[in-house]
């Protein structure tokens, strides 16, 4: 028969090692051997100076994004006008013309046609480039382009708040009102 006592110190005896022991190799038990602080910094370090490189670029060419951009809107402008003055050189010139004539050889009515034919040139050329003449007469009021002076009696129910004179025309350039037209409303009072 078996002492309890000998199966028990067997097991605590002098050839086991004790299941407690901290061990002397570090990567036996799983621990990561000692992280070199120095390395990771340069390399964060390095990482740093690449993102800030990157972000200085960045920023450069945005910049020379937005000024190429206004310095291409500013020569669209520029470009726009200049066609829009090559439209009217012609009426200019008629203008031109039609000023320098001797007043005591030309009589009214050929003074009055050659205004007249000037005016017709100029504004078929505004025209040409998206102008557009407001003049609303016995149309109804629209505040979104007139610009009621004053109000004048309507002779019945039908014409109330219908244009009955414009004093100044309005214009309104590819959608954009320009001016409003300044009219005079008719009004019922019956």
């Amino acid at each position: 028969m078996t002492d309890i006592n000998d199966t028990y110190s067997s097991d605590f005896s002098d050839d086991a090692a004790p299941t407690n022991a901290t061990p002397t190799d570090p990567g036996a038990s799983g621990f990561e051997p000692a992280i070199d602080i120095a390395a990771v910094i340069e390399t964060l370090q390095k990482q740093l100076a690449d993102q800030n490189d990157k972000y200085l670029r960045l920023a450069a060419e945005y910049d020379n994004y937005r000024k190429r951009s206004v310095r291409e809107r500013q020569e669209a402008e520029l470009r726009g006008m200049g066609l829009l003055i090559r439209g009217i050189l012609d009426a200019l010139d008629d203008l031109g013309r039609f000023a320098h004539v001797d007043p005591a050889t030309t009589n009214a009515t050929a003074v009055q046609q050659g205004a007249e034919m000037v005016e017709k040139k100029l504004l078929k050329s505004l025209a040409g480039h998206g102008l557009e003449i407001v003049n609303p007469v016995g149309q109804p009021f629209d505040p979104a382009v007139h610009e009621a002076i004053t109000t004048a009696p309507a002779e019945s129910a039908d014409e109330d708040h219908l244009v009955a004179l414009v004093y100044q025309v309005g214009y309104v350039f590819n959608g954009q009102l320009l001016r409003p037209a300044q009219v005079i409303v008719k009004q019922w009072n019956g």
